[in-house]
């Protein structure tokens, strides 16, 4: 049995309307977290559509078993992640969909009672691995790269002015004592950028755990795979929904839904296209849609959530 798994879907509305989630239809919750979401898709497809729910956290995973077991026989959950969509959709025997979801924040549950580490809200082992099967935690990062490797990652993923103070201060701190938990490093942070320089509306230490959950997961790496071939799993004018919290998760999507719904990438002065790339997708969303004032002040953590959304062309193949 898990705790309850703490998370607030954001824009549950806008998703619903952007998907077109209609009775009988079938789509796919690429990251199920609580499955607020999922819900909400389930009772909008109902009776005869079906849902496929994907997590690569166990935890949401097992919340989500519970909580969707009324919609039983019209969904599917599986333990995996959302950058192996051709593999899993192949072996549910699915070759296309009416829409996909893919929500790239964070759950409640994972920075406060997941004990990984995701952030400084109480001290906890410094994990961050969404999937706590695989791949290395965040502690074998802090406490074996070099300064240069870890003044890189925390101004690329981070996007942090004070990256070299930052890694200088890891290094010199883990000679004495390796950094092996949540407040430890959020403090070391906090003293390696000056006082005057903290910011205002976040933690001093928010950017440099922002760079090491995305390092430690590979997120940007798994989007980019997600991304890549997802448009060959929808159906003609089908719906692909993703909600970024960060610029560079942002930045990833518009730009891959620009390249797909512009299709032909000859150079300019070419007099005519030889490539033979058609678009793909017509952008719903010229803008990111955003939560509303309402919404951000009952859960202030999706102040910085941003929906971008695409239809699949019917000329497609």
């Amino acid at each position: 049995m898990v705790m309850r798994y703490l998370h607030i879907p954001v824009m549950v509305k806008e998703v619903i309307d952007y998907l077109d989630c209609l009775p009988g239809k079938t789509y796919v919750d690429a990251t199920l977290g609580g499955g607020g979401h999922a819900q909400s898709i389930l009772q909008a497809i109902g009776p005869d559509g079906f849902l496929i729910g994907i997590d690569q956290d166990p935890d949401a995973v097992a919340y989500a078993r519970q909580s969707l077991r009324e919609f039983e026989s019209n969904s599917e959950i599986v333990h995996d992640n959302f950058a192996n969509l051709a593999e899993i959709l192949s072996r549910l025997h699915t070759s296309r969909v009416d829409g996909i979801l893919l929500d790239l924040g964070l759950s409640l549950y994972q920075l406060k009672g997941s004990g990984r580490g995701f952030s400084f809200m109480q001290d906890e082992p410094l994990d961050m691995r969404m999937n706590p099967e695989e791949g290395e935690p965040a502690e074998a990062l802090v406490n074996t790269l070099s300064e240069k490797e870890l003044a890189s990652l925390i101004a690329r993923y981070g996007e942090e002015r004070w990256a070299r103070r930052i890694a200088r201060s890891i290094v010199q701190v883990r000679r004495h004592k390796p950094i092996r938990s949540s407040l430890h490093l959020a403090e070391v942070v906090k003293r390696a950028i000056p006082a005057k320089y903290h910011p205002r509306r976040i933690h001093p230490a928010t950017r440099t755990f922002q760079a090491l959950r995305i390092t430690v997961n590979q997120e940007l790496e798994q989007l980019e795979i997600f991304l890549e071939g997802v448009v060959d799993f929808l159906n003609p004018r089908g719906r692909l929904c993703i909600i970024s919290f960060h610029s560079l998760e942002d930045r990833v999507v518009k730009e891959h839904f620009r390249t797909l719904a512009r299709g032909c990438d000859c150079p300019p002065d070419f007099p005519r296209c030889v490539c033979g790339k058609r678009p793909q997708v017509r952008i719903l969303t010229k803008r990111p849609v955003r939560p509303d004032p309402a919404e951000v002040k009952v859960n202030p953590m999706v102040r910085s959530a941003k929906l971008r959304a695409a239809e699949r062309l019917n000329g497609q193949r």
